[in-house]
């Protein structure tokens, strides 16, 4: 799960950082609004964690630009500001979650997985979308009432993919996180492996070819 944390702390941003990338996280911590939404443009992440006291801009406006854009991202506001007033603008202008410093680094990575998985539509351990089932726990996928295996590298470019529905995924991206960095691909290999999970998918219109950029999810073509 990519995060980037928008943080113009050096001791807290590096303190967050390196405690959710303990957790698994992929974590890009920015130290001004301006980087965080280049940052936000160019890597698509899961998840945003935002300060409101930036030095070039005010958390409250990037949030109104994040959501002008990025309606379905998920955001979660990080700061000093604990008055019921300032909650209520940033649920307003669509936060998904406000957390106020000073806090617990264990309730902020609960509040980012609960957070996750509703925008993901997991349940019970399983991502669900229309006839579409992902077991995270048995590793495999489930189309109406058939039940389907998937190799090792299907599972986890298909679960890439879920984590990142509707949204554009490079080749590069697809196949840093399918192969281990010391594992060379072939020069088609993602190309068999999204054929394969469109059959698995029962269409061809669940995986998006996005030419010349590389592959998208599409869950309308799974409802």
């Amino acid at each position: 799960m990519n995060i980037i944390l928008i943080e113009d702390d050096n001791l807290l941003g590096s303190g967050v950082k390196t405690s959710l990338e303990h957790f698994g996280y992929l974590v890009n911590w920015c130290t001004t609004a301006r980087q965080g939404e280049l940052a936000i443009e160019q890597q698509t992440p899961n998840l945003v964690i935002l300060d409101l006291g930036l030095p070039d801009m005010d958390g409250l406006t990037l949030l109104k630009r994040i959501r002008k854009n990025y309606a379905e991202l998920a955001v979660i506001i990080l700061t000093a500001r604990d008055m019921l007033d300032d909650k209520l603008k940033g649920f307003n202008l669509g936060a998904d979650d406000y957390l106020t410093k000073p806090f617990d680094m264990p309730e902020l990575e609960a509040r980012i997985r609960v957070l996750l998985k509703r925008k993901l539509g997991v349940v019970d351990n399983n991502i669900v979308v229309g006839d579409v089932c992902l077991d995270l726990a048995q590793r495999r996928l489930q189309v109406k009432d058939e039940l389907i295996d998937l190799s090792k590298r299907e599972f986890d470019l298909l679960v890439y993919l879920f984590e990142n529905k509707n949204r554009v995924l490079s080749r590069c991206q697809l196949e840093q996180h399918a192969y281990a960095e010391n594992e060379e691909p072939e020069s088609n290999a993602l190309e068999v492996h999204v054929h394969k999970l469109r059959k698995k998918l029962g269409t061809n219109a669940a995986i998006k070819t996005i030419r010349g950029v590389g592959y998208m999810l599409n869950t309308d073509a799974l409802l």
